[in-house]
């Protein structure tokens, strides 16, 4: 093994966008991998970066949904082997330690480090010029190569493509946890998803596989609307407002049982309208992130307790990738969930800040990178 060079996608700064980046990759360590990416997803969490929304450290390179080859191993690696195919899981599950071991990977210790790219002993894998980089949830996979932790991998199917198989690294469990597992949907529940984008798409296919009888979208973008009624939604509306007085009439004042906030930023505006929205015991649900320096949960208690009403966080849509990740795949092979069809655009790894321009301008569901593109 030797170190190599390799092309990246860069925030340095934010509000700069992306910028291509020759980077040196060192070996990996113990316990590491590193890995020929094939694709990435472009979800909105890297977004947040370059528009100053998330606090991390810079310069970082992007991505956190990625499928490739594993190139080359470090030392003690059991999970994987040079050759292997591979998804990436933003949150690491390495199965041991006190998280894990509850059944909760999606707060594994090993991912303590996420916002800062750098490892658990403190150091980083790329480099340019004595500087370090660091691995946007430390991984990075808006790079053709990248050294990540071997828990932070899973081994994939040969009959599974790249572009579906990095989608399921984030978006998809996600949105799909968010109403399955967060929110805890049932059959016959109305359950209101606020934003139908990457996330918000599969929250939808969550909800409609849980059984619920009301499966109602709100998002300001008409084709996203449209898109949400072929994975399951029942209505779908522009408006809070809207959603609101259909969910009163469809459920005789009873209103909603979830709301599930997956926009492409979480506000003050988007809680208060999901929590009023519910009725009696219902729980709201919030996935997205929102502006880093905005509160977005502030609202009189009443609300909450006259009616018993929930509010609560989903990280990974609490599931545990090395369990989700193969039980998602295996239900996109049997068509009990869409995948392929969440894909929009395909772009190169030079068109990455033309591919956030799109999604921004509601061309996008979910896009990829495809690095022999």
């Amino acid at each position: 093994m030797a170190t190599i060079t390799t092309t990246a996608a860069v925030a340095h700064q934010a509000h700069t966008g992306w910028e291509l980046t020759q980077l040196q990759l060192d070996d990996p360590k113990e316990h590491e991998v590193r890995i020929k990416f094939a694709a990435s997803g472009l979800c909105h969490s890297d977004d947040h970066i370059t528009r100053g929304d998330a606090k991390v450290r810079m310069p970082v390179v992007g991505g956190h949904e990625g499928a490739g080859i594993v190139e080359s191993v470090g030392e003690n690696v059991t999970r994987v082997k040079p050759g292997d195919r591979v998804v990436c899981s933003y949150i690491p599950a390495c199965g041991a330690c006190r998280p894990c071991s509850l059944g909760h990977q999606n707060m594994c210790v090993k991912g303590l480090n996420a916002g800062t790219g750098m490892f658990l002993d403190g150091t980083f894998r790329f480099h340019k010029d004595g500087e370090d980089y660091g691995g946007f949830c430390s991984l990075g996979t808006f790079s053709e190569y990248a050294v990540v932790s071997e828990w932070a991998v899973v081994p994939l199917d040969d009959d599974i493509p790249f572009e579906i198989a990095c989608l399921v690294g984030c978006g998809v469990p996600t949105g799909w946890g968010s109403a399955v597992y967060a929110a805890g949907v049932k059959p016959g529940d109305t359950v209101v998803v606020f934003g139908a984008g990457g996330v918000g798409s599969n929250a939808v296919q969550g909800a409609r596989y849980a059984g619920a009888k009301n499966v109602v979208v709100v998002d300001p973008v008409q084709f996203k609307r449209d898109s949400a009624l072929g994975l399951g939604a029942t209505e779908t509306f522009a408006t809070a407002e809207e959603a609101h007085e259909y969910v009163n009439a469809v459920t005789w004042g009873q209103l909603a049982d979830h709301c599930i906030l997956t926009p492409d930023a979480v506000t003050e505006e988007i809680v208060t309208a999901a929590v009023l929205m519910t009725g009696k015991g219902g729980k709201t649900t919030i996935t997205a992130v929102g502006h880093a320096e905005e509160k977005a949960v502030t609202l009189p208690g009443g609300f909450l307790i006259s009616y018993q009403r929930q509010i609560r966080g989903a990280l990974f849509g609490d599931c545990n990738p090395l369990y989700d990740i193969p039980k998602l795949l295996g239900l996109y092979r049997s068509g009990d969930i869409k995948i392929k069809e969440l894909i929009t655009n395909r772009y190169s790894l030079d068109e990455v800040n033309r591919a956030y321009d799109d999604l921004h301008a509601g061309k996008n569901i979910r896009s990829v990178i495809l690095h022999d593109a």
